[in-house]
């Protein structure tokens, strides 16, 4: 079969290889991979950060996939061969609370496991979840981080109730299944972003509200205007640093602001009144689990909600896909790998 791989960390060593099919071991499936998905986590796996010695080299990078089932182990009883399906990222992260350690020891695709840029993937059994027909497998395979993230941080830890407020910083991924999330529970959407254009399409897919912060950089004050100085109950926090101290000033009484990714700053320093006063409760998110997943596809196919895709790469464009990622996408970046 044909991969990309890193036989050395860095962007500039992807390259096409060719690697023999993996063979399903006693609880594993075999899935032949038709489009596989990019993260913004796929950037630093490609050099080699917070991986190190854990990922097996050469090494096959990306954790989202939506293919077919074409083996199975001997021992898997509840999945059939043809099956359309996606795997979670977190392999043994089935239900309930995360194993302990596990973001040091899991095993996950694209991080500690070969990841999903190949035409055939080994998956444990535990970790696959069911596709229905009303999503392409290019549909199917923008969900196991992005949708998961933005669907565990309103849904499953968040509880998220029609007429609370949701606001999502950002177009990219989470924050547009964030979006979409949010008026599938009938609460209200804002979306921040500094590019005027991508605001406009954002709209046209739901936003109850956008603001363009590079005519409001003070944020905070715009949404609590917009919002007659309640604030918000849903905050994704995507930028950390200095940011952070505007979700807090946006957020109202028990709010929940989701950190989800930090791409101004890795750390933060936060006014503590406000966090206590207003009872607001931070929340990590890292993906989720299988459960939660498999909730997750049924409330999308219940509502024929697609999910939305900036464009599909063909195989041979990966790098042109990782280039994409840099720029910034309007929600997911695809690559076909089995048309």
């Amino acid at each position: 079969m044909k991969v990309w791989q890193l036989a050395e960390w860095g962007r500039d060593n992807l390259r096409i290889a060719e690697r023999d099919v993996p063979r399903a071991g006693p609880n594993d499936v075999l899935v032949r991979v038709r489009a596989a998905s990019l993260n913004f986590r796929d950037k630093p796996a490609l050099e080699g950060e917070r991986i190190g010695d854990r990922a097996p080299r050469p090494f096959t990078p990306c954790s989202d996939m939506g293919g077919e089932i074409v083996e199975l182990g001997a021992d898997v009883k509840r999945l059939k061969i043809g099956e359309r399906v996606c795997a979670n990222f977190y392999t043994d992260w089935l239900d309930g609370m995360a194993p302990a350690n596990m973001h040091l020891t899991g095993r996950a695709l694209g991080w500690s496991l070969q990841g999903t840029l190949a035409e055939y993937v080994m998956v444990p059994e535990s970790a696959i979840v069911k596709v229905p027909d009303t999503l392409s497998m290019e549909e199917a395979a923008t969900l196991p981080v992005a949708a998961l993230t933005a669907w565990f941080a309103l849904v499953d830890n968040g509880h998220l109730q029609p007429g609370q407020s949701v606001l999502l910083q950002g177009t990219g991924g989470v924050s547009l299944f964030g979006l979409q999330f949010a008026r599938m529970f009938g609460a209200r959407a804002i979306v921040t972003s500094r590019i005027a254009a991508k605001l406009e399409r954002a709209r046209a897919l739901g936003a109850t509200d956008v603001i363009d912060t590079s005519k409001h950089p003070d944020w905070a004050a715009r949404v609590m205007q917009m919002t007659e100085g309640r604030g918000v109950d849903h905050i994704f926090e995507t930028l950390g640093g200095r940011n952070y101290q505007q979700s807090v000033a946006a957020a109202a009484m028990g709010a929940r602001i989701s950190t989800i990714g930090f791409l101004e700053a890795g750390d933060l320093a936060l006014p503590l009144s406000p966090l206590m006063l207003r009872r607001i409760v931070i929340q990590g998110i890292s993906v989720g689990h299988r459960r939660a997943f498999e909730r997750m596809i049924s409330a999308i196919e219940e509502a024929r909600m697609k999910p939305v895709i900036d464009r599909v790469y063909d195989w041979k464009d990966v790098p042109a896909a990782f280039d994409h990622l840099d720029r910034g996408a309007f929600g997911k970046i695809v690559v076909s790998i089995n048309p």
